[in-house]
């Protein structure tokens, strides 16, 4: 197993090259042209190393591709997810290019998700020379919408995940090096407060101001956060008016919602729907609701830890696993009750920031260790 690890270390430039290609092609997933560009370059990749490639086409976001190395063995395999669309637009690469300083690399979507990408086609490509690649059938699913809640990808996801028999989500580890046991569930609500435009200063007794009672809504949001529960509810944007001489007849606010359990999520579901106006005549109009269910602590995702820490001891690797409030595809693959083990990606810190960066030598460590769980995890 050492060997393997050594194995990795000396192909860390060619990592890191990969690295930088990926970086430089741009994938913000509301960019369906560049994302797509992105994707049937990892699918060229991806075909060249041995695998048997699909690209599912969408009309409206980016492609999702499909990579697989078939088993020898009979029984469900393996199913790595990992995301190729991120958050930055395109032309931030022109404000904060490439670069590596100190055994770290940095540039836009590098560690969300990018090295994940690396580490996945670098450790089946090292799995492939060495004559090790495991016996049951291996997926990877590289889909383009994962930061904006994977809307076009989730059915393929789900419909995946019931054919295997572990997954492993490649979202970044924590900057300590953890994986993710668990994960809090995402729901995301519009609110949108209806009045009666009246005129502000001749009629302003006629008017109903959709922002007043939008605010009063938004007072009763913000109250639903219980930090003692890992519950948040946050507005984080608001639209309301045309001009300050006209009482505003709408006005909308988008709230994002993070919750540990279901019973919690049924709980705040509730809450929000009984909403009621303030204001004598105005009116509510609530669309919205889950979208990523919680991926709990349970032996859904403790077992694969304890699996992966037996394996990765072998490497000299000590792993831990710790919760955290972001949430990723792996809260799909749990909520079927298909074993889950997340936080598989690159080791680094600054996801979603300017300053977003990968430890380069994770990217040898993390294909290691992702070539010894494949060889070696039944």
């Amino acid at each position: 197993m050492i060997e393997l690890r050594a194995h990795f270390e000396q192909r860390t430039e060619k990592a890191l090259g990969l690295l930088r290609r990926l970086v430089e092609l741009e994938s913000p997933s509301t960019d369906k042209a560049h994302v797509d560009r992105c994707v049937h370059f990892v699918a060229g990749l991806a075909r060249e190393w041995g695998a048997q490639v699909t690209v599912v086409p969408q009309k409206r976001y980016g492609d999702h591709m499909l990579a697989r190395w078939p088993g020898k063995e009979e029984g469900k395999g393996f199913l790595l997810l990992c995301h190729l669309d991120t958050v930055w637009p395109c032309g931030t690469l022109v404000q904060r290019p490439w670069r590596v300083a100190e055994e770290r690399a940095y540039g836009p979507g590098c560690l969300d998700d990018k090295a994940s990408a690396v580490i996945v086609l670098i450790a089946l490509k090292g799995l492939r020379e060495l004559g090790l690649l495991p016996a049951r059938p291996v997926t990877v699913l590289f889909n383009s919408d994962e930061e904006i809640g994977s809307r076009s990808s989730r059915a393929l996801i789900e419909a995946e995940a019931g054919q295997a028999g572990v997954v492993f989500c490649m979202e970044p580890a924590l900057p300590n090096g953890a994986l993710k046991i668990a994960r809090k569930g995402t729901a995301g609500y519009t609110i949108t407060a209806r009045g009666r435009a009246a005129h502000s200063g001749a009629d302003h007794e006629k008017g109903i101001n959709a922002i007043e009672e939008l605010a009063h809504q938004i007072l009763r949001l913000q109250r639903m956060t219980d930090y003692a529960t890992g519950t948040t509810v946050n507005v984080g944007r608001v639209r309301g008016g045309t001009r300050t001489n006209i009482v505003p007849d709408e006005a909308t606010a988008w709230v994002d919602i993070r919750v540990q359990t279901l019973e919690e999520a049924r709980r705040i579901a509730e809450a929000i729907a009984g909403l009621q106006p303030v204001l004598p005549g105005a009116r509510l109009i609530i669309t919205g609701g889950l979208n990523r269910p919680p991926m709990e602590c349970s032996p859904l995702t403790l077992e694969p830890l304890q699996r992966a820490q037996q394996i990765a001891d072998e490497l000299g690797i000590k792993l831990t696993g710790t919760s955290t409030g972001g949430a990723s595809d792996g809260n799909f693959t749990a909520a079927l009750g298909v074993p889950t083990l997340d936080g598989l990606g690159a080791i680094g810190d600054g996801a979603h920031s300017p300053d977003e960066y990968v430890l380069v030598p994770s990217l040898a460590e993390r294909a290691a260790l992702m070539a010894a769980l494949l060889s070696k995890w039944w």
